[in-house]
């Protein structure tokens, strides 16, 4: 056999064992709410490329790829257990079986002793959005996704104006298609007669209103509803506050930062604050969740003296087209040709969810000409010195190792560009190639989805408000 051969020979065999995980990756999903990951990256409604790649990011973390062929035998073993909804790295189970060894199935009994059984037959929470902009649609995308048995949230509503003759056919178009994130990854059909949108299975009541408090959610069959406010309209107690008038609803969730004594969730950071009668809470704002976890990190195991947040945003919605009236200072010039400097309160609001930099950080922005994902760049004086690879193997570990694996990502490529981290499905990852150490100084470049990263984040602080926890294993 030549080497050519040899190599595609590999290249078939690895291929043919992706396109069997596909079917019954989907499965154990639909069935018992299981979620298949390798080392952060789910499989969920991957195509079979997708599967391989993910085995291939192995190597930012272990050196080497991780072989589907040493991955699948597990995998088919698990997808032979009766699981209740958990969350499974493959990736990460692969390579603690390779570096223990032993009996197969009783290494996976012991990791999954926890998560065996079946799933309590409850049912799920109903979430209402309320507004359909750039996070309210991903985070319909999210909720979409997760319709399956395990999976305690379905969505039952979304709240808009009236936008006129065919509002209900623009308002699935714009949730079929979008220009940054892609095709939606499904089937979407409008029922003008009943004002709604079938995505997936999934019935989607459209409510047309001008106050939250005017709605009788009740006359739909939603009740006991946590109400996303996608908005931005109301930031305070006292606005958000309308929405629990509402018949059927019971808590309210903001999607930028709150005002007042409203908590502000950094999800991984401070989401032990929620408690189970918080009726009115915030997600912070997409800035603060992606710099906020790594902050917390470096904190904890450096200490921060001080230092400064330069945020490089891409441009959103609050701004021009081309040149026009802004009530914000340069805002008005056109956001497509410009760099345009503009303040954040990210760097302070940090101190909400990690109050022992109160007072530590400055921040300040530059919105420029992407659509979507942006970065931070973190100058920070440290209470003690260190080396580039100290601190980079310390972000590595805690990006796979830690309570903010989910918050954290990294990467050591020397190529990565913006556009590489559409969909990522982390508040930040970590560029190890851009850091920056001299002593105690330290410069960090953390990229973020600021859109669907943010999504996620705001997801999870959802979920947390509905009670639901799902188990990791890895």
């Amino acid at each position: 056999m030549t080497q050519q051969q040899a190599h595609l020979q590999a290249w078939q065999e690895r291929q043919e064992l992706a396109e069997r995980m596909v079917p019954m990756i989907g499965r154990m999903y639909r069935e018992s709410g299981v979620t298949v990951r390798i080392y952060g990256r789910p499989l969920m409604n991957a195509s079979t490329i997708d599967i391989l790649k993910a085995h291939r990011f192995v190597k930012q973390f272990e050196g080497e790829d991780l072989d589907i062929r040493e991955s699948f035998p597990l995998f088919e073993a698990i997808a032979g257990m009766d699981l209740k909804a958990c969350r499974i790295d493959l990736g990460e189970l692969t390579v603690a079986y390779r570096k223990q060894g032993g009996d197969l199935n009783a290494f996976l009994e012991g990791k999954l002793a926890e998560v065996q059984g079946e799933n309590a037959d409850d049912e799920p929470r109903d979430v209402v959005l309320y507004g359909f902009g750039r996070i309210g649609r991903l985070l319909a995308r999210l909720l979409i996704e997760r319709t399956g048995h395990g999976q305690k949230m379905r969505l039952r509503a979304i709240v808009v104006r009236n936008g006129g003759a065919g509002d209900l056919q623009k308002r699935a178009s714009l949730l079929r298609r979008d220009s940054v994130h892609g095709p939606f990854n499904g089937t979407i059909t409008v029922d003008e007669e009943n004002n709604a949108l079938i995505a997936n299975g999934s019935y989607i009541q459209v409510i047309y209103a001008n106050a939250p408090e005017d709605i009788d959610y009740t006359q739909y069959g939603i009740d006991n509803a946590i109400v996303v406010d996608n908005t931005g309209v109301w930031r305070d107690r006292d606005g958000l506050g309308r929405h629990l008038q509402a018949k059927g609803t019971a808590k309210a969730l903001l999607t930028a930062p709150g005002k007042g004594d409203i908590k502000n969730i950094v999800y991984g950071v401070n989401n032990n604050m929620i408690e189970a009668d918080d009726t009115i809470l915030s997600a912070a704002s997409c800035t603060t969740n992606a710099i906020t976890p790594a902050l917390k990190a470096i904190y904890d195991e450096y200490g921060i003296e001080n230092g400064h947040v330069e945020t490089v945003h891409s441009f959103t919605n609050d701004q021009n087209l081309i040149d026009n009236y802004h009530k914000a200072e340069r805002r008005g010039r056109a956001a497509p040709l410009n760099m345009v400097i503009t303040e954040t309160g990210a760097a302070k609001a940090v101190s909400k969810a990690l109050p022992e930099l109160e007072g530590k950080l400055t921040g300040n922005a530059i919105r420029v000409p992407t659509p979507n994902v942006s970065m931070a760049i973190m100058n920070l004086n440290l209470g003690r010195e260190t080396t580039k690879e100290e601190i980079n193997e310390f972000l590595r570990e805690t990006a796979l190792h830690s309570g903010l694996s989910e918050q954290i990502d990294y990467t050591s490529s020397t190529e990565l560009v913006s556009t590489d981290l559409v969909g990522s499905r982390h508040a930040g990852v970590v560029d190890s190639q851009a850091t920056i150490v001299a002593g105690s100084r330290v410069t960090l470049y953390v990229w973020y989805d600021n859109e669907f990263g943010y999504s996620c984040q705001v997801m999870r602080v959802v979920a947390d408000m509905a009670g639901i926890t799902i188990t990791d294993i890895a």
